[in-house]
């Protein structure tokens, strides 16, 4: 090879061309890492209630670290998502030094177990919130089962004028629902078919339930377990419930 002209022409070639793709990676690489190209702006985009946006823009001149090339937006999104309230985040780039961050917030739907809440699209998430919201208390993996039912459940029983103001569902898959009523009514659905139950009490509930209700007697307790009807438990009667069999 040595003693080849054209071979040596082509190595020679070849390693001034290496040599300058290292040089121009070098230089770009340190080109994108200096400051004038760090984020100066920082645009936090979104109609927030109860994100805070000073809050956003210090996690991410805080934790975050790079420039307009280098910064790891996964990263970034990462850090942003771990913000209370912030369920989802997009970033986007704009040159030359601004970082737009776009955030969805948490609705919250309901109180879950002992220290968490669920939004609406039926996902856990911990937050401090002062509001009311309906309690729902079941095991690990069930909220969105249970904030499907809440739906379903609310819905059959704003027909009898009623609210949920507490749901339970049992480790064995029953149903148990309070109403935000003072006193409250508690309804035991069971397993089985617990919508189709509650759609028979709510039916008869003007003229069984609420027509106690209007004459001064509150039932306590509504056992929708039967298959034909429900049982009423009234305070005071501790030996001798109250019961109603109501026919299909």
């Amino acid at each position: 090879m040595w003693d080849n002209p054209r071979q040596l022409n082509a190595l020679a070639f070849a390693v001034a061309f290496s040599a300058l793709a290292l040089f121009f990676w070098g230089a770009t690489a340190w080109a994108v890492r200096q400051p004038a190209f760090e984020l100066r702006q920082i645009v936090i985009a979104g109609p927030l209630s109860r994100v805070n946006p000073a809050h956003l823009e210090a996690v991410v001149r805080e934790e975050l670290r790079g420039t307009f090339f280098t910064i790891q937006l996964a990263e970034a999104r990462d850090s942003l998502q771990r913000v209370p309230w912030v369920r989802g985040i997009a970033l986007r780039r704009q040159w030359p030094n601004r970082l737009e961050v776009f955030v969805t917030e948490h609705a919250p739907l309901a109180r879950w177990n002992d220290n968490a809440l669920i939004n609406k699209e039926g996902e856990v998430f911990i937050a401090d919130y002062d509001g009311e919201l309906p309690q729902f208390t079941g095991p690990e993996g069930a909220a969105g089962e249970m904030s499907a039912r809440f739906v379903e459940f609310g819905a059959a029983l704003e027909r009898a004028g009623l609210t949920i103001g507490e749901m339970r569902l049992s480790a064995r898959g029953g149903w148990e629902l309070k109403t935000a009523a003072v006193p409250a009514l508690t309804i035991a659905l069971g397993r089985s078919e617990p919508g189709e139950r509650l759609s028979r009490f709510v039916a008869y509930y003007a003229r069984t339930v609420g027509a106690l209700a209007r004459a001064g007697t509150r039932v306590q307790h509504a056992d929708l377990r039967y298959r034909n009807g429900f049982a009423a438990r009234v305070p005071g009667f501790k030996e001798r419930a109250l019961k109603k069999a109501v026919q299909q």
